[in-house]
């Protein structure tokens, strides 16, 4: 298939994965436009042109998909009427991966749905609520402790594990306040005691098998990713089964590009957990990883540009630079004492306001083995500190 570049790609949302996508893009001389909510988000200062409006309002997207008639539309985030991505289709739009599959995705139920009821895949226990009545109930069932979320949101927000009953509300609200979009409605899950949460990077392309970046293992507190890291250590029977769940639930997607696939491994079981059609915040640690990251396969797949190898570059680690306070005037100190450390390398995503958690940077490193190259990266995360204006 011949390969006639540049296009123009419309991304819809612009933080830190995005702006890594643009960059991809640009090195092959494309043209971005970069959307979300608020001016000057990550991707907006490296892309082309930058348009402010909320995602979930249909005519403002509408009338920025019209004015700039882009290639591939590329969702980044949850937050987006996905609805009109399926009449951007209808219309001859190239939505990332497919515009069912941003439909299905964008939504905890669709996809855990699909999952287990269509493709029979074991997954956690799960049921939904729309109420607190309604999750009083149906948490009885699934048992303690438990895992509340809401069926739409990024990064952990909105996730807690419930111990008892009497930590049921504080975890309705919790998931509410944490909520992506306009729906009340939250998921509960059996707690799955795992040995380690993994997130296995699937790439489909327009033509040619899918691909697989070697297993990346992550760590989470309050739902959101702390640190990630290659290579895992799995069993073969381990790889071969995850890689086999990956591509029963990309395939029932379709489309191309880079899937997150996560899954929890047990003792004995590989079990499925979520999925994300675009690059994943765990898989940030490619960029030191491996000789193609994340964000350049997802380049390459969706402008059908061949991928011949995909090499992990030996133990690595990713950790979060985290904000601790709200502030709309920002800057960091303590660079030149975390790059000081032999291969370890900074992501400062230019963000520009902080509030508590709010992920600001990740720092990257390499080591003798994975124990190493986290300690490594968590050191040079801990130097880099916030100042607040």
């Amino acid at each position: 298939m011949a390969i006639t570049l540049p296009k123009k790609i419309m991304m819809l949302g612009s933080g830190e994965l995005g702006k890594e996508v643009v960059i991809a893009a640009q090195r092959f001389g494309n043209t971005v436009i970069a959307v979300d909510r608020y001016d000057n988000a990550p991707a907006m200062q490296v892309a082309d042109h930058r348009e402010v409006i909320s995602m979930l309002d249909g005519e403002a997207l509408e009338a920025v998909v019209k004015k700039y008639e882009p290639d591939f539309i590329v969702p980044e985030v949850e937050a987006i009427r996905t609805e009109k991505l399926l009449e951007f289709e209808r219309q001859g739009y190239t939505v990332i991966p497919t515009a069912a599959a941003t439909n299905f995705t964008m939504n905890r139920d669709r996809i855990r749905d699909l999952a287990h009821d269509e493709l029979g895949l074991r997954t956690a226990k799960y049921a939904y609520a729309t109420s607190l009545e309604e999750l009083t109930a149906v948490a009885q069932k699934i048992g303690f402790p438990n895992v509340i979320k809401p069926v739409m949101s990024s990064s952990g927000k909105g996730q807690s594990i419930v111990q008892t009953a009497f930590e049921l509300e504080k975890a309705w609200d919790y998931a509410i306040e944490g909520a992506r979009g306009d729906t009340a409605k939250i998921i509960i899950e059996e707690f799955i005691d795992f040995e380690v949460e993994i997130t296995l990077m699937t790439i489909r392309q327009w033509e040619g098998e899918t691909l697989f970046c070697p297993a990346i293992a992550h760590r989470q507190e309050r739902g959101d990713y702390q640190e990630s890291w290659q290579p895992v250590g799995l069993t073969d029977s381990q790889i071969k089964d995850a890689q086999e769940i990956a591509c029963k639930v990309t395939d029932a997607l379709g489309g191309a590009g880079i899937f997150g696939v996560e899954f929890f491994i047990t003792k004995d079981e590989v079990i499925f957990s979520e999925l994300s059609p675009r690059p994943h915040d765990t898989g940030m640690v490619t960029m030191i990883s491996q000789n193609l990251n994340e964000f350049e396969l997802h380049l390459r797949a969706i402008l059908g540009l061949p991928i011949p190898t995909i090499e992990q570059l030996g133990p690595a680690a990713s950790a979060v630079i985290l904000a601790t306070e709200h502030s709309n005037k920002i800057s960091f100190t303590g660079m030149a004492d975390a790059l000081a450390e032999p291969q370890t390398d900074l992501r400062l995503f230019g963000k520009p306001d902080s509030r508590p958690y709010r992920r600001m940077g990740v720092a990257l490193a390499k080591g003798k083995d994975t124990g190493d190259a986290r300690k490594k990266a968590f050191d040079a995360a801990q130097k880099v500190k916030i100042v607040y204006g």
